[in-house]
């Protein structure tokens, strides 16, 4: 698995009219195939009156699955630039659709190449970028006595404090990110003088902002 890879927090739109067509760019995660043709679908059920529903999608760690439909423009002027944006900006797991309305006048090879490139900026950048950083899952039970200082601890760390249940000891849900885990082990271990009780549950993606 990757340590970290860019992908769409969510699914966004946004619209830009070039010489009076009207180009509305929709991007979001698309983790299978499924997901990347149910967006496709609903789009092409929300502009049932369009001329064109241009898309593409690259799905998988290695980007596995790359799939893009001109839908009746011109060969490579508008799916390839579409796949080729993906591919530019390094996200993985999306699907972008960029649905035209054709406003009257031809925009020739490179027109549809460079509008179709824009509208499909316009939904990424719509739908927001953010990092999937891999991180391990921890539960910690420890005696009442240290739960404060090890709140504390988890607070002032790249650690993620998910949850606390209080019971008969306390419950901490910890992820750590890639590198942090003996760190994380060893500061537990040490304030409770090894009387945590340290479970690692599996490992999974959590989604950071692309500047953390």
């Amino acid at each position: 698995m990757l340590d970290e890879y860019l992908t769409l927090g969510s699914t966004g739109s946004d619209m830009v009219v070039i010489r009076r067509s009207k180009f509305i760019g929709v991007a979001g995660p698309a983790t299978d195939e499924a997901m990347a043709l149910s967006l496709l679908e609903s789009v092409k059920s929300e502009h049932k009156q369009a001329t064109h529903h241009v898309y593409a999608y690259q799905i998988g760690e290695n980007n596995q699955l790359q799939r893009f439909s001109d839908d009746g423009e011109p060969s490579g002027t508008a799916g390839m630039p579409v796949l080729e944006v993906i591919k530019q900006m390094d996200l993985r797991n999306v699907v972008v659709v960029v649905t035209r309305y054709f406003g009257g006048t031809l925009l020739g090879a490179g027109g549809l190449v460079r509008a179709y490139t824009e509208g499909a900026k316009i939904g990424i950048l719509a739908a927001g970028i953010v990092k999937m950083v891999l991180h391990n899952r921890f539960e910690i039970t420890v005696d009442y006595t240290f739960a404060g200082k090890l709140q504390n601890v988890v607070m002032q760390s790249p650690w993620r404090l998910e949850d606390i249940e209080y019971g008969a000891q306390v419950c901490f849900t910890v992820l750590t990110p890639p590198g942090e885990e003996a760190r994380m082990k060893e500061a537990f271990t040490e304030i409770t003088s090894g009387g945590a009780q340290i479970v690692e549950l599996g490992r999974e993606y959590v989604a950071l902002p692309v500047d953390a």
